[in-house]
């Protein structure tokens, strides 16, 4: 399968439109091709059948059947080698030294995905969004590796509201913005042992003007934790020295998704107009640049 990927990522700058389409859906839904009929597939690609069946020549094969038999293989061999996380783990592991760091790698984020979600609760992810919503101003405060989380965090924010701010701004501490802070805004700060100072009192200061603090550590004993409205606590385990942040990104994520969800009709029109807006500019990559 991954050699008939690799041909298909090579040949796409020279197939028809249609071809493309047909061959950028397979790439991205490897395993939908295996268990898929013809009809169905390309009804989920929203093509033909004929259109599978010109793809499937066009990469030497005689039809869909014999197109598709590879990812029927794929899915079989993964069924037998990966039955479940211990054994893929253990399979790993003895590919050597680089194979236990992968597979050491591969559990800490999993394990880390798992830990976040079995530790923090619906009601309080949903409640979180419903404050960011219903502020005058939230303010989102990472430093360090948790930096480009939260700014990717409130640039997200950006597309459906406009009351989200990433801080540090530039060449500003976390403090001189938080000053600012009037009663029932929302600070949502980010802080991993060892805990970093400006965080700590940028939290405190927010509390003491009636703002609501949303935690984002990895302890309830976080020394900015106590008094915050809702505390999230994140697993950052990982076999590397630097602090993992995908349960962290995971985190954020889900409380963007919630915001969504959330928010008036209004805020979804105006996600789809901005991204409307850019593929009117040019700014998104189109078929026609190719």
């Amino acid at each position: 399968m991954r050699d008939l990927q690799n041909r298909m990522v090579e040949s796409i700058p020279n197939l028809s439109p249609q071809l493309r389409k047909a061959a950028t859906f397979v790439l991205d839904n490897p395993s939908l091709v295996g268990v898929s009929s013809i009809s169905d597939f390309a009804d989920a690609a929203q093509i033909k059948p004929n259109t599978l069946v010109r793809l499937a020549r066009a990469l030497g094969y005689e039809g869909y059947e014999a197109f598709r038999e590879p990812f029927r293989e794929a899915i079989l061999k993964e069924r037998q080698d990966f039955p479940d996380r211990a054994r893929w783990l253990q399979s790993i592991a003895r590919k050597g030294r680089y194979g236990e760091l992968f597979g050491d790698m591969a559990n800490g984020a999993l394990s880390n995905i798992e830990a976040l979600y079995a530790g923090i609760t619906l009601e309080n992810v949903k409640a979180s969004a419903e404050l960011i919503l219903h502020a005058r101003r939230t303010f989102v405060l990472g430093v360090g590796v948790s930096n480009s989380v939260t700014r990717n965090f409130a640039y997200l924010c950006g597309m459906a509201i406009e009351t989200v701010t990433a801080l540090p701004r530039e060449g500003n501490l976390p403090i001189d913005d938080i000053d600012r802070v009037q009663p029932d805004d929302v600070l949502v700060a980010v802080n991993f042992h060892p805990y970093r100072r400006e965080v700590v009192q940028a939290a405190r200061l927010a509390r003491e003007r009636g703002a609501y603090v949303i935690a984002v550590t990895d302890s309830m004993a976080a020394p900015f934790a106590a008094g915050a409205a809702y505390v999230f606590t994140v697993p950052t385990h990982t076999a590397q020295f630097f602090t993992s942040t995908v349960a962290l990104t995971a985190l954020f994520e889900t409380l963007m998704a919630f915001i969504v969800a959330d928010a008036p009709t209004d805020v979804v029109s105006h996600i789809e107009s901005f991204h409307q807006r850019r593929q009117k500019l040019g700014v998104y990559w189109s078929d026609e640049d190719r």
